[in-house]
């Protein structure tokens, strides 16, 4: 009886480290330096498909909308808010309202006035949440470094 015990421990547990997160959004980043030391940030979502993240602008009551934090420097300042393609917009029967979402790839921009010439990254974290037509994920934070180059 303990060895039949212990096979089935054994077999759940190896079960539940075979067991994927799921993650059906991958980040990439990259950046370009303009004239009159300014430069802007592109942060890129390739969404799996069958899943969504959420536009920058949703409504209160709604899914969490994808958000980005850039880190205090002294080396640059944002320049207005980040900007977005133009997203789908539909009803959600979940949320029980219109919302604004990409799917497959969306490219979101953040121009920036760099300070110092040896600015080499920018850094900060984005907030987004990903759905699909049968569940939402929690929302995730993820931590990123854009490196500026020369």
């Amino acid at each position: 009886m303990k060895k039949v015990l212990l096979l089935m421990i054994v077999f759940m547990i190896s079960v539940g480290a075979y067991a994927q997160i799921e993650a059906p959004v991958k980040w990439s980043y990259a950046a370009k330096r303009l004239p009159n030391n300014e430069a802007v940030v592109f942060l890129r979502a390739t969404i799996q498909d069958g899943w969504h993240i959420y536009s920058l602008n949703v409504k209160d009551g709604g899914p969490i909308k994808t958000s980005f934090t850039f880190a205090p420097s002294k080396e640059y300042s944002l320049v207005g808010k980040a900007s977005e393609p133009t997203p789908v917009t539909k009803y959600e029967e979940a949320f029980k309202m219109n919302v604004s979402y990409f799917e497959k790839t969306v490219t979101f921009q953040q121009k920036i006035k760099l300070k110092s010439a040896k600015v080499a990254a920018v850094k900060g974290q984005l907030e987004y949440m990903t759905c699909n037509d049968k569940k939402c994920l929690p929302p995730e934070d993820v931590d990123f470094t854009i490196p500026l180059g020369k």
